[in-house]
This record gives C-alpha cells, sequence and structure tokens, in this order.
C-alpha cells in the first residue's frame, strides 16, 4: 500500500478531544466488557486495531505482535506513527494526549482517518490506564521518539531518543494485576483475531511471536512464530473456514462494491452440514451479534434464491417458499463493511446498529448474488437442493414433532423414564449429569444429591447428528429423552426461558470411547443448542484417572503427571510421620527394606499396581467407582473439577468431527497420520 499526500496532513490538528481519562480504572468494564480473559486479550485487541487502521488507512503494510516475559504485549507497524508535535488544546504532545485522555484520537471527524475501528477513540488511552507499565516508540520525522507511562500516567515527556529513516509505532503493554486478577494471554485466542485481520485486510502483513520464554539469547529456539498474509481477502476466509467439508458450490461466491460511502464485501458457501458459520465485521471489527448487515445480507439472500428456485421450478408448490432459516444450514458465509460512522452497541462493539447499512448491503449482494446463480448454474442448483432438503427435513421434524407432542413427550409433561430427576424445581440451583452407560448411571444415581442432581444414562447408539436432519434427531431413542429433559424444546419451539437444569454436565469415561462420545454430544448441543453452549449452561465432568491409597490415606490424580505428585506426597507424608513417631521414642527401629513396586499393600486396598506400599487403581471406566467414590471426585461441588464449555470448545468439536465421521476420507485420513503418536493409553 503506498502512501498518500495525505499523510503531510496528519498532525496534532487531527487529533480532537472530548474528554477525560479518569473513569477508567474505576470502572473497566464499561470499555473493554470486563476483568475475565476476554477483558484481558481486548487490550490486544485495541492496540492492535489502530495498527489495522493504519493499514486500511493505505500507510501501513506489516504488523507484529510480540508476547514477552513478564506479561509484556508489543505491537508494532510501519505506519505514519503518532505525532508527537504540541496539541493546541492540550498544550501536550500529541502523543501524550493520545495516551493520557479518554476520546482523544483522529477519529473524530478530523483527517487522521475516514475509516477506523475504533469508534470512541479511547483504544489505547484504556489500554494505558489498566498497565502498570506502557512504552510507546515512535519512528518520525527522522527521529526515535519514546515515551513511557505507568498506570495510565507519564514518567516523563516525550523526548528523541536517535534517528530513523523509516516510520511507525510500537506499544508495550504489562497489563496490571491490580485490574485483572489472572494474566494469561491464550496464543491460539490471539492467533484466531490476528487471522482475521489478516483476511479483513488484503495485503497486510501480520506475523504473531510467542517470546515469552526467550530470556536470552540461548532461548532464542524457543520463540514461536506464525504469519498471516492473505492477497484474496475473504475469499480465503471461507476457504479456510470450510477446510476438509463437502462443498456444495465449489466456487465461492464473492462481491465487493462501494454504495453510498459504504465499502461492502461479501463471500459465502454452502457445505453438506447442517450448521450455519455465519462472521461479519464492521471496519474490521468482529460483530458477534451480527447488526444490520447481517439483517440485509439475508434478505438478500432469501429473496435471490427464491426468485431463482421459483424461475427455474426448482422448489415444489407444496414445499412454499424458502425462509431465511432453511438458508442457514451448511452456510458459511463472511460479511465486511467499512464506513464511517460505525455505530455499535457498547464498547465491545458486539453489534452494529447503522440502519443505512441494511440498505447498501442487500443492493450490493442481490445483485451479484442473481447475476452469480446465473453464471453458474450447476452451483446454483446444488445451493438450491441443498436448501430444498432443509425445507423438507422442517416439514417433516414439524410433524414428528407434532406426533410427539401428541403424547405429551416434548413439553414436558412426561419426562423420559429412565431420567433420575432432582427434587428441586429451581433451574439456577439443579443440574443434570448426561452419563455413558447403565452402570455408571447406577452409581451416579445412588451417589448424587437427590435434592438438585438429576442423572440421564445414555443407552443405545448416538446418531451422527453431522449428517443427521432435525426430523431424524428428534426421533432418535438416545436424543429425544435430552431433549425432553431440558425442557427447552428444539428448532422453531426453542424457548430458553423453560430449560429445567442450569448445569448440564456430559460425564464420560476417560477413554477413546468416552472422548467419542463427548465429542458427539458437543456436536450435537452445538449444532442444536447453540444457545445454551453460548451462556454457559454445558460442562464436562473430569472424573480421576487413579486412586492412591496408603493405610487411611486415599488420594485421587486426573493425569499422569498428577499421579507422580501424589506418590511423591503420599512417600513424604509417610517418611515424615515415621520420623516424628521415631523421634518421639527417641529411637530409630530397623526395617526390612522391600524391593521397589513389592511392599506389601494394607489390607483394605482395592487391589490394582503396589509401589512403595502405595496401592494404585487406575479407573479404566466410571462403572468402576463405587458410589461413595463417584460423589466424591466427580460430584461433589466442593470437590469436584468440571470444564465449562465455551463456544469455541465447540467450534472446535464440530471441525474435528466433520473431519473424523464425514464422508470426505482425505482428511480424516491426514489428521489420523498426524496425531497417531500423540496417542497414550490407548484400550483396545
Amino acid at each position: 500500500m503506498a502512501k498518500s499526500k495525505a499523510a503531510d496532513n496528519y498532525s496534532a490538528k487531527s487529533i480532537q478531544v472530548l474528554e477525560g481519562l479518569d473513569p477508567v480504572r474505576k470502572r473497566p468494564g464499561m470499555y473493554i466488557g470486563g476483568t475475565s480473559p476476554e477483558g484481558l486479550h481486548h487490550l490486544i485487541w485495541e492496540v492492535v486495531n489502530n495498527s489495522i487502521d493504519e493499514a486500511m488507512a493505505g500507510y501501513a503494510t506489516d504488523i507484529v505482535v510480540r508476547l514477552l516475559p513478564d506479561n509484556f504485549v508489543e505491537v508494532t507497524d510501519n505506519g505514519r506513527g503518532i505525532p508527537v508535535d504540541i496539541h493546541p488544546q492540550t498544550k501536550k504532545s500529541t502523543l501524550e494526549t493520545v495516551l493520557t485522555i479518554l476520546h482523544a484520537g483522529g477519529k473524530f471527524g478530523g483527517d487522521g482517518y475516514k475509516i477506523s475501528g475504533g469508534l470512541h477513540g479511547v483504544g489505547v488511552s484504556v489500554v494505558n490506564a489498566l498497565s502498570v507499565s506502557t512504552q510507546v516508540t515512535v519512528h518520525r520525522e527522522g527521529k526515535i521518539w519514546f515515551q513511557e507511562f505507568r498506570q495510565g500516567k507519564p514518567k516523563a515527556s516525550v523526548k528523541p531518543i536517535g534517528k530513523s529513516d523509516r516510520t511507525g509505532t510500537t506499544v508495550a503493554f504489562q497489563a496490571d494485576p491490580e485490574i485483572f486478577p489472572e494474566i494469561v494471554y491464550s496464543w491460539t485466542k490471539i492467533l484466531e483475531y490476528l487471522r482475521y485481520q489478516a483476511f479483513l485486510t488484503k495485503g497486510v502483513k501480520i506475523l504473531c511471536e510467542d517470546r515469552r520464554k526467550v530470556l536470552s539469547e540461548a532461548d532464542e529456539h524457543l520463540a514461536v512464530r506464525h504469519g498471516f498474509y492473505f492477497d484474496s481477502g475473504i475469499i480465503s476466509f471461507v476457504k479456510f473456514l470450510n477446510r476438509g467439508k463437502e462443498l456444495k458450490n465449489a466456487t465461492p461466491f464473492y462481491v465487493e462494491k462501494t454504495v453510498d460511502n459504504i465499502y461492502v464485501e461479501a463471500s459465502l458457501q454452502y457445505t453438506d452440514g447442517f450448521k450455519e458459520h455465519m462472521f461479519s465485521f464492521a471496519n474490521n471489527i468482529v460483530n458477534p451479534g451480527g447488526g444490520t448487515h447481517v439483517t440485509g445480507f439475508k434478505m438478500a439472500l432469501t429473496r435471490v434464491l427464491n426468485d431463482y428456485a421459483k424461475k427455474n421450478n426448482l422448489i415444489k408448490e407444496k414445499e412454499g417458499t424458502f425462509s431465511a432459516e432453511d438458508l442457514r444450514e451448511g452456510l458459511t458465509a463472511v460479511v465486511s463493511v467499512k464506513l464511517a460512522n460505525p455505530q455499535f452497541e457498547g464498547q465491545t462493539k458486539d453489534k452494529l446498529n447503522n440502519s443505512e447499512v441494511r440498505g447498501a448491503v442487500q443492493a450490493v449482494v442481490a445483485e451479484a448474488f442473481a447475476d452469480y446463480l446465473e453464471t453458474h448454474p450447476s452451483d446454483a442448483r446444488a445451493i438450491i437442493d441443498k436448501c430444498v432438503l432443509t425445507v423438507r427435513a422442517r416439514i417433516a421434524a414439524r410433524a414428528a414433532k407434532d406426533a410427539v407432542i401428541r403424547k405429551g413427550a416434548l413439553e414436558g409433561m412426561t419426562l423420559p423414564g429412565k431420567l433420575a430427576d432432582c427434587s428441586s424445581k429451581d433451574a439456577s440451583r439443579s443440574e443434570l449429569y448426561i452419563v455413558e452407560g447403565d452402570s455408571a448411571g447406577g452409581s451416579a444415581k445412588q451417589g448424587r444429591n437427590r435434592e438438585f442432581q438429576a442423572i440421564l444414562p445414555l443407552r443405545g447408539k448416538l446418531v451422527n447428528v453431522e449428517k443427521t436432519t432435525i426430523d431424524k434427531v428428534v426421533k432418535s431413542d438416545t436424543l429425544k429423552p435430552i431433549i425432553i429433559a431440558l425442557g427447552v424444546g428444539i428448532g422453531e419451539t426453542f424457548d430458553i426461558s423453560r430449560l429445567r437444569y442450569h448445569k448440564i454436565i456430559i460425564m464420560a469415561d476417560a477413554d477413546v470411547d468416552g472422548s467419542h462420545i463427548r465429542t458427539l454430544l458437543l456436536t450435537f448441543f452445538y449444532r442444536y443448542f447453540e444457545e445454551l453452549v453460548r451462556g454457559g449452561y454445558i460442562y464436562i465432568a473430569q472424573p480421576p484417572l487413579y486412586r492412591l491409597q496408603k493405610g487411611k490415606d486415599v488420594r485421587y490424580a486426573y493425569t499422569e503427571e498428577e499421579k507422580d505428585r501424589v506418590i511423591e506426597a503420599i512417600r513424604s507424608a509417610a517418611e515424615a510421620a515415621k520420623s516424628a513417631k521415631a523421634a518421639k521414642k527417641k529411637i530409630v527401629e530397623p526395617k526390612e527394606e522391600a524391593p521397589e513396586g513389592t511392599e506389601n499393600t494394607d489390607a483394605n486396598s482395592e487391589g490394582g499396581e503396589n509401589v512403595f506400599g502405595i496401592n494404585i487403581q487406575r479407573y479404566k471406566g466410571l462403572g468402576e467407582m463405587n458410589p461413595e467414590q463417584l460423589w466424591e471426585t466427580t460430584m461433589d461441588p466442593d470437590n469436584r473439577l468440571m470444564l465449562q464449555v465455551s463456544i469455541d470448545d465447540a467450534e472446535e468439536a464440530d471441525r474435528l468431527f466433520d473431519v473424523l465421521m464425514g464422508n470426505e476420507v482425505e482428511p480424516r485420513r491426514r489428521f489420523i497420520q498426524t496425531h497417531a503418536k500423540n496417542v497414550k493409553n490407548l484400550d483396545v
């Protein structure tokens, strides 16, 4: 991207000041959504977005994000560099103004940016306020400028520290532990966000480096690097999302056009799956809640596909017309708009509200998609056939649900017979354990707290929801009891207010079959009950792998590594007790050493491996635990370990299940070849 003459106009006059910075440390949630891991990562997004704004404006081509020791994060770009001259309003340097005053930025109608992700101009100032240390280095006007801040306050004025023949900005910040209870950055989450930005900004190179373990030159080999560059933009994005899937239209639809100063870019492709993957962005900011651009896109899609199907007699009269819901299954779409004055819901920009965007997106997509269908008849037919199958499945599902409802099942009038319900009617306290197998189900029923814990054993084979329509799901002997027990309905009848349990816990064996069942259930919940996943209602129980006992000392271990630590702890405790006893008697009694692994076990041990007098029992399944053990280790709220399922977990399960259980053989073969060497403790 070549630098334009407009760069000469980017100066102190481009920065407009609206109000001060004081509220940020008192109420960080107002600016970054909270102090959770999401809020912590939002600090990175705010700084990266400034560099992306430089790239969208045509001034930056390279961005580098580094994770450094001591929780420092560094973001560098080769843009114009933040101005350092004196600001006319604040009488301070523009750099200090931008870093210390809320709503100070080049995004409020000056000539700094025509399009930017930062509407409020609070980004880098909020990062500064919520960091122990912020260090800014600017290459500009032939010099290198530097200024450091502590908890938002400057340590000294900006000053030149050298000469430079380039331009750009580096911001390094260290999040404040007084604000964030836990400071742990997710490499995976950061890579995902930067990948999005590279997809959405053609021609920009983004490099991410994890250097947290690099403490000296000798540790350089520990650095991890990952780079992104896409010259096809969101077409590459759609292909990336659909990797390994069976495609309906081999050639993705794509359009980019500017209407009424609104830049619209959209791409879509259908797969043989049943899940919609819709990603929407405004000025490169992801909008999880969608907004007017998504509404316009879906209106165009619905109208054009209906018109094409009717004109070519591809849908029968009894099947009616396509609804927006009928077009979701198997749809992968990316919609990106760029405009001068975006209006969002909240600082985290969850949803775009500009009403004028809906019409612009609808007009652009409708015209281009109609042309695409006419010029790609085989792709068009494949898309229509996919949507027709969805319509037929919807009709069949309604008939199936009506039949079940007549029997009272899905409406909760008759709970499944295998469900051992809890006595509490308070959904916020109630828990539903979905348990693999009759044996484990029996132990769970006996060991549970009947007041608030319900048990639903799984019997029979789980259907492959990846390749199953909703009517077959409703009829499934395995999944139907889950649907009934939840009480929220499914599909068109879904109503989260009727949820009977606020903790839905998958409890399966810690082996290959158990992993398979967990994956199947995660995919089921993600596909048909996504709102439950997003709401944090789905959990995975973590039963122990080992029971270790020496005398009356009984402990549990959940991993191989923890088993080794527990063995050492038991040995240390036993030796300390023996030393204390000997010291009390003031004599050391001789002992007969037993060969390692052969010392006699205590009479109450339950068999298993014996090491140093410690009886080690490995649980191959939940059914091997008696009710008391299952309660103590896996179900007691005071002791248990559980994983709360996030939407990222479910999406990954959905992708892996498509690889492992889908129709495409080659992706499955590659996956097995890649991961076979990592398989441990495989039970055959």
